[in-house]
C-alpha cells in the first residue's frame, strides 16, 4: 500500500487554540483553473518554504487554501470596527482565511493569510471572492512599502482562480496569500469588548502582549504598557506613510493593527503633487482619511483602542479612563518627533538634533503647496542642491525668491547628500504606472506588473533606462480615484 509524501508545510494554529471564540473553522473554496501569476521568492525562502515547490501544482493548490496540511486550521478571524466612523459590531474575515502561522528564518511566528478566498459566515452578504486587479495592487505595494522601510504585511503569491467575479463587470478572480505578524487589530479588541467577556478579553491582550510586545508583560500594568506600545509603533508607522507620501484611503479601526504593520492595500495610492487635503478613494467623499487627517485618525482610532482595554487598566472606570487619557495625550508628541526625525534625515540632516527647526520644514511644506510641486521627485532634486546643482530643485518653484531664501538657510545647515539619497526614494508605485500594469495583467499580461514590481523594490538606487519609472504622471492621466476593489 503506497503512503502519501508528508505535506512540506508546516502551520501552527495558535490564534485558533487560544482564541476560538474569535475564529471560525473554514476551508477555501476551490478553484476551477488555478494559475500561478506571481509567488515572492525572497519571502519564501524567509518562511522556510521551496518556491520551486510553491510552483508546482501541488505548491498552487496550497497557495489557494485548496491542500494545507491534515492537522492545519483554517480560520475565519472575527472582528468588529469603526468603518469612517460608524461602529459594525460584527466585521470579520468576509473574504478570507488565516490558514495557520510560520515561523521565519528569524525564529518569529508570522501569520499566512488568504484574501479573495471564498465567502466566510462574516461575507454580509458578498461573494467572498476577489478580482486580478485589487489581487495584484496589494502585492504590488506591499513590496514596494517593505522596500521603503515601511512596517507592512507582505505578499507571498496572487493566484488566478479561473473563476469570474462579478462587480460592474466580469473580472477574472485570484487569491493573494499574504504574511504579517499578525492579522490582530483594535477591531479584534473591540469585538472581544463587545461580548462583554472579561476573561476573553483578557486572554487576547495576553495573546497580543506574548506575540508582538512582551516586554510589557514585565510592567507593573501589563495592560496599560500594551496600550503604551501599540501606540508607539503606530505613532512610528503614520510618520513613515507621511514622509513617503502613502495614503492608506481606509483607516478603520479594523485596519489599524496591533503590531504597527499597514494592512490592507485597498484604495490606497501615493502623493503626486504635495497637498495635504489629497483624497484618492471613492468612497471618501467626506475626506475623512486623506493624506494630511491620518495622524489624527491614527489617535482617534487609539482612543477606540483604549475604550477596549478599560475594563484591564483599572477597577475603578474612572480611575482607567484616566489612565487611558494621560497615556492617549503622548500620541501627538510622539508621532511629531518620529515624523520630524524623518524630516530632517530627508533634508540631510542628523534626525535627532535640532538643526533643522520646525518654521523651515513648515516654509517649505508651504512652498510645495504654493507651487504644485511633486512630493517625490522635488526630495531627489534637493539632494542635486545639496552636491551643488540648484536648478532642478528650484525651477520647480512658482515663487523663485521664496525658495531662494528657504534653500539658503538649509544650505547653511550643511545637508548631506548621500544620508538624503539613502533617505528619498527615486522610484515609488506611481499612480499611472500602477494602472497600466494592473490594466495589462488583467487583459493577462504581466509583463508590465513584474517590470514596475522589479524597479519598485528597489527604490533608493537611480538606474538608468528607468527615467519613466521617475517621472509624475503625464497631464493627460487626469484626476486619479481608486475604489476598495471588494
Amino acid at each position: 500500500m503506497s503512503v502519501a509524501p508528508a505535506h512540506p508545510v508546516v502551520l501552527n494554529n495558535h490564534f485558533a487554540r487560544e482564541l476560538p471564540e474569535l475564529a471560525v473553522e473554514w476551508q477555501a473554496e476551490a478553484a476551477p483553473d488555478p494559475r500561478l501569476l506571481t509567488v515572492n521568492d525572497a519571502l519564501a525562502a524567509e518562511l522556510g518554504l521551496d518556491p520551486d515547490w510553491l510552483r508546482s501544482p501541488d505548491g498552487v493548490q496550497f497557495l489557494i487554501g485548496a491542500a494545507v496540511p491534515a492537522d492545519a486550521t483554517p480560520v475565519a478571524q472575527a472582528y468588529a470596527g469603526h468603518q469612517f466612523g460608524g461602529l459594525v459590531p460584527r466585521l470579520g474575515d468576509g473574504r478570507a482565511l488565516l490558514l495557520g502561522e510560520l515561523t521565519d528564518d528569524r525564529g518569529q511566528l508570522r501569520d499566512l493569510h488568504l484574501k479573495g478566498s471564498g465567502h466566510t459566515p462574516f461575507a454580509r452578504g458578498g461573494d467572498g471572492l476577489a478580482a486580478v486587479g485589487p489581487m495584484l495592487r496589494e502585492y504590488l505595494i506591499s513590496e514596494a512599502m517593505h522596500a521603503l522601510g515601511v512596517p507592512t504585511t507582505r505578499s507571498l503569491s496572487v493566484v488566478a482562480t479561473g473563476r469570474p467575479v462579478y462587480r460592474e463587470t466580469e473580472l477574472p478572480g485570484a487569491v493573494l496569500a499574504r504574511v504579517a505578524s499578525s492579522h490582530l487589530r483594535v477591531g479584534s479588541f473591540q469585538y472581544a469588548a463587545l461580548t462583554g467577556d472579561e476573561a476573553l478579553l483578557r486572554r487576547l491582550a495576553d495573546h497580543a502582549i506574548s506575540r508582538h510586545h512582551p516586554a510589557a508583560a514585565q510592567a507593573a500594568n501589563p495592560y496599560l504598557a500594551l496600550f503604551e506600545a501599540v501606540l508607539a509603533v503606530q505613532a512610528r508607522l503614520v510618520a513613515r506613510w507621511m514622509l513617503v507620501g502613502f495614503i492608506h484611503g481606509v483607516m478603520n479601526t479594523d485596519n489599524t493593527t496591533i503590531s504597527g504593520e499597514t494592512i490592507d492595500y485597498g484604495p490606497c495610492a501615493f502623493l503626486d503633487v504635495y497637498d495635504p487635503a489629497t483624497v484618492f478613494s471613492s468612497i471618501d467623499s467626506w475626506g475623512r482619511y486623506a493624506y494630511g487627517n491620518q495622524p489624527a485618525i491614527a489617535g482617534w482610532n487609539l482612543a477606540r483602542f483604549a475604550e477596549t482595554l478599560l475594563p484591564l487598566l483599572a477597577d475603578d472606570t474612572d480611575r482607567a479612563i484616566a489612565i487611558a487619557t494621560q497615556a492617549l495625550e503622548g500620541f501627538p508628541a510622539q508621532y511629531e518627533a518620529a515624523w520630524t526625525s524623518g524630516m530632517r534625515t530627508k533634508l540631510g540632516l542628523p534626525a535627532d538634533s535640532d538643526a533643522a527647526p520646525k518654521e523651515l520644514l513648515d516654509d517649505l511644506l508651504a512652498q510645495l503647496i504654493q507651487s504644485h510641486i511633486d512630493y517625490t521627485s522635488f526630495f531627489r532634486a534637493l539632494g542635486r542642491a545639496a552636491r551643488g546643482d540648484t536648478e532642478p530643485a528650484r525651477g520647480l518653484f512658482l515663487d523663485l525668491a521664496a525658495f531662494d531664501g528657504w534653500l539658503a538657510r538649509w544650505r547653511a545647515l550643511n545637508p548631506d547628500p548621500d544620508l538624503m539619497d539613502r533617505a528619498n526614494p527615486v522610484y515609488i508605485p506611481r499612480n499611472h504606472l500602477v494602472e497600466q500594469a494592473l490594466t495589462a495583467a488583467t487583459a493577462g499580461d504581466m509583463d508590465p506588473f513584474d517590470q514596475l514590481l522589479t524597479v519598485v523594490t528597489d527604490p533608493y538606487v537611480e538606474r538608468p533606462g528607468l527615467d519613466r519609472y521617475a517621472e509624475p504622471a503625464p497631464e493627460s492621466f487626469g484626476p486619479y480615484q481608486t475604489f476598495c476593489g471588494t
